[in-house]
């Protein structure tokens, strides 16, 4: 696929995630219908409108390209698909439940196992990320877009972590001391790639946990913006599982979280 035709799919989906957003925040202030998954994760009708105007819209824009979203995969279904989409309408579903700022809306088009395009709309903060390849990782806040490209924003001597958890394990804090962070704060969602993107944080660590929708997005934001994304043992990380389970992770806003 061309550069032209991914910077024309990702900006004609700035509108739709605009519009999902404006009606996620509507939905929680009527409020929301929640229902308990399989899995036992909350889902709410919030998300199943989200999922209906993106998924609508990507079909209407790329109608062969399969779409794998998290509220209607078939986990008892291998993905087999070189090129598909990835959706998760709302990241962060129980931040979205209790009323909190830190939820996004997703999607990401893989293509060989690299997420090369993605939008994640942040509706609370009034933020909208998006991107169409490297070198090409936007920001669109209060009407300007801006192009982003991990610039650090802390002070020199400064490293601070993103963790999505208040306390991380011995595994994640051993890391982070290797890399020099001086501070960790919590933050929910997908959100946590984005301001790494944006160069407001530094670091980003993580066991294995969730399922490619889940990082997808943020992960094509943030390494198209210039950070460095792998494994905990340094190795690719790669889309396109059969199972789409994430392994372990690691994002670096640059190679020396001091520049």
């Amino acid at each position: 696929m061309k550069a032209s035709e991914l910077k024309n799919i990702s900006e004609s989906l700035i509108n739709t995630f605009n519009d999902a957003g404006r009606i996620s925040i509507e939905l929680y202030k009527k409020g929301l219908q929640i229902e308990i998954k399989e899995d036992k994760s909350p889902v709410s009708n919030g998300d199943l409108k989200v999922n209906d105007l993106i998924t609508n819209k990507i079909k209407d824009l790329t109608p062969n390209i399969p779409i794998i979203s998290e509220e209607t995969v078939d986990l008892k279904k291998k993905n087999e698909a070189k090129i598909f989409w990835l959706i998760d309408p709302i990241d962060g579903t129980k931040e979205y439940i209790a009323g909190k700022d830190e939820y996004t809306l997703n999607a990401s088009l893989v293509i060989n196992t690299v997420p090369v395009l993605g939008v994640v709309g942040v509706p609370k903060k009034n933020r909208l990320f998006y991107t169409y390849g490297p070198g090409e990782s936007y920001l669109i806040e209060n009407d300007k877009t801006q192009k982003i490209n991990c610039k650090k924003q802390q002070p020199n001597g400064k490293i601070v972590a993103l963790s999505s958890v208040i306390k991380p394990s011995d595994i994640i804090l051993n890391k982070l001391k290797e890399l020099n962070v001086t501070s960790i704060v919590k933050m929910a969602s997908s959100y946590k790639f984005c301001v790494i993107a944006t160069g407001e944080y530094d670091v980003y660590a993580a066991k294995e946990r969730a399922n490619e929708w889940d990082y997808a997005a943020g992960h094509a934001i943030a390494q198209n913006a210039g950070a460095i994304i792998k494994t905990l043992d340094e190795k690719p990380f790669l889309y396109g599982k059969e199972d789409y389970r994430n392994p372990s992770l690691l994002i670096k806003r640059s190679k020396n979280l001091n520049d």
